[in-house]
């Protein structure tokens, strides 16, 4: 195994990544190239913007550096260019043409900086007949099919937060684009666009489901599949106290220790008698209701049935797996995912805090050696 460099930061150290400030899956895909080690600079907006979330709490700004640059102002656009200039990757977020209007579109950055990763991170993506419409997650993934697969049949579909939208099918997607983008940028000589749009990305996430239902394995119905919680033994379960226990027992060994321990093994119907599926899932029901989640926890550890506790936000960090792994951290003040994934030779770290915007202008502007920045501060002072 390779010795620890701790002088490194991550695998990226090095890397140089402009932000053009932006909110949900543009900052988050930053954040994770920051926590690899990225030197990451937000070119933040006067006044701020986008959602109102307290600078000083947001996670996704974490081992950043924040300066200030009206693209609006007649020199805003040359600002942005002298990092462009030293930047080895460009992240916006705009709508489609926006950057081209503020003078930082792609072909204005490449005729400066032919190596340079162009990241565009959009909800519809840069062509096609939604492209220049307003858009949030749960729209994104709507019409994917997404989020029609999940929650109970007969109820609403369940809105997963922005995860599956926003981070899997957008933030992650760029990352990947990039990465390999800057691979190949630095095998050849040569940048590019990265169109990452979050309806292309999220149906690429039911890849398996679609080649499931092409061979008959998936009906196009919620909860009437193995991994949609139709399965009665792939699914939550309230317990006595009013908490859940999360069941994923597919296998027909994991399967077995999970009747055993829930006390069903004389009681429980074939599972592979899909007719009796119903009659299943009421026995496991009405077995979890007889105890605490607590209890069910104790009853399950340590064995391969493969059941959880679901926890809250704020249980989370105090699981002892996530606890003896490191999972969550502390880092000023604000309890938060540590950076993933881990690496053996360049390991990952919170540097610094949320950036608070033009905190590092001076800085920036030093190491980068783009002294117009420091413009930037005079006119403030002014």
């Amino acid at each position: 195994m390779a010795v620890p460099d701790k002088s490194v930061h991550g695998p990226l150290a090095g890397v140089r990544v402009v932000e053009l400030a932006g909110i949900g899956p543009g900052p988050f895909a930053a954040m994770l190239l920051a926590d690899l080690g990225a030197d990451v600079v937000r070119v933040d907006r006067p006044g701020g913007g986008g959602l109102a979330v307290n600078p000083e709490y947001d996670v996704t700004n974490r081992n950043k550096r924040s300066v200030i640059v009206d693209l609006k102002a007649a020199d805003g656009a040359e600002r942005v260019l002298d990092l462009v200039d030293r930047a080895d990757v460009l992240i916006e977020g705009y709508r489609p043409g926006v950057a081209e209007r503020l003078g930082v579109g792609p072909g204005t950055c490449h005729a400066r900086n032919p190596k340079l990763v162009y990241g565009r991170m959009t909800g519809w993506g840069q062509q096609g007949p939604l492209a220049q419409r307003a858009g949030h997650d749960i729209a994104y993934i709507a019409i994917t099919g997404t989020l029609g697969m999940i929650g109970d049949p007969g109820e609403p579909p369940t809105v997963p937060a922005n995860l599956v939208g926003d981070y899997a099918g957008g933030s992650l997607y760029l990352v990947v684009g990039i990465l390999a983008a800057l691979h190949h940028a630095r095998a050849s000589g040569t940048g590019q666009v990265v169109d990452a749009a979050i309806v292309d990305g999220t149906a690429h996430l039911t890849s398996m489901i679609h080649g499931m239902l092409a061979a008959g394995g998936w009906q196009d119905r919620r909860g009437a599949n193995l991994l949609d919680g139709g399965c009665p033994f792939y699914g939550n379960y309230e317990t006595a106290d009013g908490n859940y226990m999360a069941v994923g027992a597919l296998e027909q060994q994991f399967y077995d220790e999970f009747i055993a321990l829930l006390g069903l093994t004389d009681e429980a119907p074939a599972r592979k008698d899909l007719a009796r599926w119903g009659e299943l899932r009421e026995a496991v029901a009405a077995r979890f209701k007889t105890r605490t989640r607590e209890e069910w926890t104790a009853v399950f550890e340590g064995s391969d049935a493969c059941v959880a506790p679901v926890l809250s936000l704020r249980e989370a960090p105090r699981h002892p797996h996530l606890a003896a792994r490191g999972t969550f951290v502390d880092h000023g003040g604000i309890t938060q995912p540590a950076p993933a994934p881990r690496f053996s030779a360049t390991p990952t770290d919170i540097r610094s805090g949320p950036a608070q915007p033009g905190a590092d202008t001076e800085a920036v502007a030093r190491d980068w050696g783009v002294p117009r920045l420091k413009d930037t501060l005079t006119k403030e002072d002014d």
